[in-house]
């Protein structure tokens, strides 16, 4: 792969809907900017396996929950690329199910400082180094919403369902603010997947123990989402902004 290749940033990158979305971006031509929290061990696997199988990436440590891991991510980004030409807004948190009445401050404050603030505030710095309006060359962004901003959530995470309600609707009002600057600016909203959200949530079975609500009678997988993502970053999608894409097997 050269090193003019375009450059993918993917916050939560190192497992699941992320993780998938950098093998498959990868595998497209892209080269990779893996970031992680916690897990190290997973983000360097992963970085290893994409290299090996012939692409690039690296990995780079930070929370989007604050504006230390922010400034860390995009220092990297400048360091080691140069440039940056897609990124996919992927991390996330949820919670343990509580209805809406049994919420403390903190919760809330965790939920929309990462699902929301973080969302909003990587996308402004990638905005300032693709926008033709700051000298750059143009680019894509995919947020990572959810069906659950669609159905709410009831009796299990309401909260969660409004943190991504608010990227529904940051997605189509940035995608409409920069769209003549060369930037798309479009999302996804998976229905039930089966990835390690849900036991983080408390429910790891949460996936097939659901899949009677769903019309299609399955769970998807993080595949399935990265193949929409990568859609949307290529130029496939090229006339494409503002979207929505629902990734829920018709649920």
């Amino acid at each position: 792969m050269t090193n003019d290749a375009p450059v993918l940033l993917v916050t939560g990158g190192s497992r699941g809907i992320g993780a998938s979305v950098c093998r498959k971006a990868a595998k497209s031509g892209w080269r990779v900017l893996i970031n992680y929290l916690s897990n190290e061990a997973a983000a360097t696997a992963l970085k290893d396996e994409i290299n090996q199988a012939g692409g690039v990436a690296e990995i780079v440590q930070g929370d989007t929950g604050n504006e230390f891991g922010i400034e860390a991510i995009f220092r990297a980004v400048d360091e080691r690329f140069g440039r940056l030409d897609g990124l996919c807004n992927n991390a996330g948190v949820v919670d343990l199910g509580a209805r809406v009445d049994a919420y403390g401050r903190e919760r809330l404050e965790r939920m929309f400082s990462i699902n929301v603030i973080g969302k909003i505030r990587c996308a402004s710095e990638a905005v300032k180094r693709m926008s033709t309006a700051h000298g750059g060359t143009g680019g894509a962004i995919v947020n990572l919403s959810s069906m659950a901003a669609v159905i709410g959530g009831s009796g299990q995470y309401v909260d969660y369902a409004a943190s991504k309600g608010a990227i529904d609707t940051f997605t189509v009002g940035l995608a409409r603010e920069v769209a003549g600057e060369g930037i798309r600016v479009n999302a996804v909203r998976p229905g039930i997947i089966e990835t390690d959200i849900h036991a983080s949530g408390g429910a790891p079975d949460r996936a097939w123990a659901m899949a009677a609500q769903i019309p299609m009678q399955r769970p998807g997988s993080s595949d399935e989402v990265a193949d929409a993502v990568v859609f949307l970053l290529s130029s496939q999608a090229s006339y494409v902004t503002g979207a929505i894409l629902n990734i829920s097997g018709g649920r």
